[in-house]
């Protein structure tokens, strides 16, 4: 039961940033594209139609995937040096090969 709560608050947690992305996109306030970025990065863990639409433009636009997984892995790295937990997870992407390329 308690992982089908998990589940279902990641959702709605994901599609509140979706929805404040997409108002952001209209009001200069709000950074619509970092809320839905945000939004499609939770929603990619438990969403396979999500993960198959970012993998679809990780395909598409490769320099910015690269500077989003760099951007991943220092906010990683800052999380688990302050909390001494590692929050890295396996988004089926091989990030060993991609981190060798561009280096």
């Amino acid at each position: 039961m308690q992982a089908r709560t998990k589940r279902w608050l990641k959702l709605g947690i994901g599609w509140a940033f979706v929805a404040f992305g997409v108002v952001g996109l209209v009001l200069p306030i709000l950074q619509g594209f970092l809320f839905l970025a945000i939004g499609f990065g939770i929603l990619s863990q438990e969403s396979a139609w999500v993960r198959r639409q970012l993998e679809r433009l990780r395909r598409r636009y490769p320099e910015t995937a690269a500077k989003f997984d760099d951007v991943h892995e220092q906010a990683a790295a800052r999380i688990k040096r302050l909390t001494g937990r590692d929050t890295g997870r396996d988004t089926g992407r091989d990030s060993g090969s991609d981190a060798s390329k561009r280096q």
